[in-house]
């Protein structure tokens, strides 16, 4: 997500208004959902590294990657939760992720707030090496700004939504898209056993899904 980016070190607090206070509680679902000690984790467009630490305060190895050195640099200068393995920061883009890292090489991927950013040939790409990516069996978990179900829930969510949308404007000269569906973009990459879950008020979903296992 490009939000705040333009002035990285207001990220986490322009990040904290705009989603209401909700983004630590992110997070941590998301850890909840991959995070085990001995697990490997790549975490895409980590940012300031609110996942990728949570994540590794659970006892995984987490390597985080972002195109913002800014960024980075913010994500780096934070405590990690103690007793937790370092995370490893790397400036790196969701597109060159295939150039990076071998074929099954973690055992999940995480990414919150980057789908939205990406053009449909972009997602489908990267979701797409990200799948191979994933050890058989791997587990992606990805939580972003998706149009809620329902038509008054939408009606509801477009109405809160605007003057968001202008707050974020005026902060940050950048806006958001959100998803449509999701879901279908991890199962159009090949991912099964897909799960979707409404955070919020419906206006953020956290999708997971596995790599299936290879066949014998």
């Amino acid at each position: 997500m490009k939000v705040l980016e333009s002035a990285p070190r207001r990220y986490d607090r322009g990040m904290g208004l705009l989603s209401l206070g909700r983004m630590e509680r992110i997070y941590h679902a998301i850890a909840d959902e991959v995070a085990a000690p001995g697990r490997r984790i790549l975490d895409l467009g980590c940012g300031t590294g609110g996942v990728a630490l949570a994540c590794a305060g659970r006892g995984a190895t987490v390597v985080g990657i972002d195109e913002n050195p800014e960024m980075l640099e913010i994500a780096r200068a934070k405590s990690s939760p103690a007793g937790a393995p370092p995370v490893e920061w790397r400036e790196l883009g969701a597109a060159e992720i295939e150039d990076a890292f071998a074929p099954s090489s973690f055992d999940a991927v995480t990414a919150s707030l980057v789908l939205s950013e990406l053009s449909p040939l972009e997602c489908g790409y990267v979701l797409r090496t990200v799948h191979s990516r994933l050890k058989p069996g791997g587990v992606l978990a990805v939580a972003d700004e998706a149009v809620p179900a329902g038509s008054l829930h939408r009606l509801l969510w477009r109405m809160g939504r605007f003057p968001l949308a202008c707050l974020t404007y005026l902060l940050t000269q950048t806006t958001t898209r959100a998803l449509a569906d999701p879901a279908g973009l991890v199962s159009a990459a090949g991912f099964a056993g897909i799960r979707e879950r409404r955070l919020g008020w419906g206006e953020v979903v956290l999708v997971t899904a596995r790599r299936e296992e290879a066949s014998r």
